[in-house]
């Protein structure tokens, strides 16, 4: 998208290089260029969208993300712009040569980052923030050749015919801007749905590459010479001869780049509306695990650890009524269903294709024990926060948080001070709110930050840590470097709940009354005092 700048004074001036020759009339001419303008633009959009919406993914905290490549991309612009000026002389082989490389570098930016991401995102050391990195190194790349693009229009549309430098600048301006709109809006209702991420970028390129090329070897190759115009088609035929190759190979990179993540035995690969969801092992006395926007959910030989953890402690007391926020996987409804006396199990879970995973699959059916198959849960396909506004006051006696971690900005409204005030609306008296709180050891703020928020919301709590890897858990692991060191969690109610287990519940596998006592003093040990709680409208969640 092209950045405003100053208007040429009057008695600017003309153009550097005379009038264009131009095998169609004048307005004709200037439409065609403001049409090229609004692709581009459009193209432009797509490729800051593209790399905001891939580092989200791959690294987390959108907010970041995005801060990071608009700042740098506009930063670009401004010195690209200037750098272009010394190109105005040879405006029409320049702009062609900036698109041609703007649709190469724009058009595998994608596939390039999540290449980095797969094959080097777990080298750690000097490398751990490679993949920052290159997209800072894309950013920059890319608003350096938008904002050269802005003298270049400038002096092609002034050669095409003389106007003030006002109405020349607005026009340009509002062919940009409409195109920068039509490339917002593309690519999250077409481009993702439809051609997913890294083929989106790359037919975008092809795009820009096709756009920019016609419009300088069709209008202004009279000003070209022979040489520069063969330069010209011989670098588009490359690009796009490149991007038609990179666009046939994508599958077979996508799945090579999957099993780089996440080892040789990938069963599910999907991307549902909410998620890209990954499921592998399960089958021939390999581990299973889930992977959920590439983050490691459930892990084969921890997952009992991490699920009973959530659940035994919250469910010692009345427990007729439970209501689990997530849990799409089914384990933690398996892990209350174990509980004597449970009448009712609500599961509030946002992504409709990993309920139908959980049911569907094998591997994942049988580890859930078919828990979603019990006539006591029933399955609500909804957002927690949204859902909890509509839920009727004291109706659970056990709500279970069983998210994402609060550092991935999707969710810190999940975590928020607010969030936790409904959950506490719905807890019926004396009834208690279990809530992961993610790692201790890698992010002890933000578990502190948790804590500290839940308490806010009127709740006494009892923070707790379990370590998030079997001690006996053997053999090469692939996503081992994926799984965390150990899970933080907050009991909390109105009265100060006491960390125990339930004697008349089948004792769990990798808990005993010992061993809680000993998981509430491991978190205490990491007490972070005087944070402030997180809101809707002032998240305090970072990595």
């Amino acid at each position: 998208m092209i950045e405003p700048h100053a208007p040429a004074p009057p008695g600017a001036a003309p153009p550097l290089g005379g009038p264009a020759r131009l095998p169609v009339r004048p307005g004709t001419g200037r439409f065609l260029v403001l049409a090229g303008v609004f692709v581009c633009a459009a193209c432009g959009l797509v490729y800051e969208l593209e790399l905001v919406a891939l580092a989200s993914y791959l690294i987390g905290d959108s907010v970041t993300q995005a801060s990071i490549v608009l700042s740098v991309m506009v930063f670009a612009m401004g010195i690209g712009s200037l750098a272009a000026k010394r190109l105005r002389r040879h405006a029409a082989v320049a702009f062609g040569a900036i698109e041609a490389t703007l649709a190469l570098v724009g058009g595998c930016s994608a596939m390039a980052l999540y290449a980095v991401f797969a094959w080097t995102g777990g080298w750690g050391g000097v490398w751990a923030n490679g993949p920052r990195c290159l997209l800072v190194a894309f950013s920059l790349a890319i608003g350096l050749l938008i904002g050269a693009e802005v003298p270049l229009l400038m002096e092609l549309i002034q050669r095409i015919r003389r106007q003030d430098a006002g109405g020349a600048v607005a026009d340009l301006f509002a062919a940009d801007y409409v195109g920068a709109l039509v490339g917002g809006l593309a690519f999250p209702f077409l481009l993702l749905p439809l051609l997913g991420q890294l083929t989106g970028a790359l037919v975008t390129g092809a795009v820009n590459a096709v756009a920019g090329g016609v419009l300088v070897l069709g209008l202004f190759a009279r000003d070209l010479t022979p040489r520069g115009r063969w330069l010209l088609i011989v670098a588009n035929l490359a690009v796009l001869g490149l991007l038609a190759s990179l666009t046939a190979l994508v599958g077979d990179f996508e799945r090579a780049a999957r099993q780089a993540m996440y080892g040789g035995d990938v069963r599910v690969a999907l991307r549902t509306g909410e998620q890209e969801v990954v499921l592998t092992g399960g089958t021939r006395g390999r581990p299973l695990r889930l992977f959920l926007d590439g983050r490691l959910r459930v892990g084969g030989r921890d997952e009992l650890r991490y699920h009973e953890a959530l659940v035994h402690p919250a469910m010692t007391g009345p427990h007729a009524r439970v209501l689990i926020l997530g849990g799409g996987d089914g384990l933690a409804a398996r892990e209350v269903l174990r509980h004597p006396g449970v009448e009712r199990v609500d599961v509030v879970e946002r992504d409709p294709a990993l309920v139908r995973l959980a049911r569907g699959d094998p591997a994942l059916a049988r580890l859930d024990e078919h828990a979603f198959d019990d006539r006591r849960v029933h399955v609500s396909i909804a957002d927690a926060f949204d859902w909890l506004r509509g839920a009727p006051a004291a109706a659970y006696d056990v709500v279970i948080e069983d998210l994402p971690d609060p550092a991935i900005t999707a969710s810190t409204k999940l975590y928020a001070q607010e969030f936790y005030g409904l959950a506490r609306r719905a807890l019926a008296p004396g009834g208690r709110l279990v809530v992961h709180a993610g790692p201790v050891s890698s992010r002890t703020r933000v578990f502190w930050t948790v804590e500290a928020t839940v308490r806010a919301a009127g709740l006494r709590t009892v923070p707790y840590r379990v370590d998030g890897r079997d001690v006996g858990a053997t053999g090469p692991d692939p996503t081992a470097s994926r799984a965390p060191r150990d899970w933080g969690f907050v009991l909390a109610s109105r009265m100060p709940p006491a960390l125990r287990l339930d004697p008349r519940a089948p004792a769990p596998r990798t808990l005993t009354p010992e061993s809680l006592t000993a998981a509430a003093r491991a978190a205490a040990r990491t007490r972070v005092p005087g944070l402030p709680p997180s809101t809707l409208v002032h998240p305090r969640y970072t990595d």
